[in-house]
């Protein structure tokens, strides 16, 4: 009976230890993959991308990473630059136009994409439907 007492003294106490170390702990930051064309052709919906982010409390360096990635118009690279965002173990790929959006799609089949610009989602074969998503924009939902 007093070993179990003692025992359960002991183990409280080492718990009461470590408390700290876990407040320490820092919470882990999500990381977002980004396909674009260009540097300086993105650069403004860059910023627009940044802002929506942070209207939804999302703020680059601080609770997200975002990783650029551009293929400068050779669409050859789009394929290893997908693969490196998968082996980054990006939480989301934002891929802008059809040829980002497909490699994205390549690449993986566990990580969410996020299209946008593209001519035809559903033709292109990027998503089955739109009925979800249009139905969520008319009812005004972000």
């Amino acid at each position: 009976m007093y070993k179990k007492i003692f025992a359960l003294i002991v183990a409280t106490l080492i718990l009461a230890g470590l408390r700290p170390a876990w407040a320490q702990q820092t919470k882990k930051v999500a990381r977002i993959g980004y396909i674009g064309n260009t540097a300086s052709t993105s650069a403004m919906g860059v910023e627009q991308f940044r802002e929506r982010l942070s209207e939804l409390g999302y703020i680059e360096g601080q609770n997200i990473a975002i990783e650029y990635r551009y293929f400068d118009g050779k669409v050859e690279r789009l394929p290893a630059i997908a693969a490196e965002l998968v082996r980054l173990d990006c939480e989301v790929i934002y891929a802008i136009g059809n040829e980002a959006a497909g490699a994205a799609k390549n690449a993986t089949k566990e990580i969410p994409i996020v299209i946008s610009n593209t001519n035809d989602a559903v033709r292109s074969g990027f998503v089955a439907k739109l009925e979800v998503f249009s139905s969520a924009i008319d009812a005004g939902e972000d």
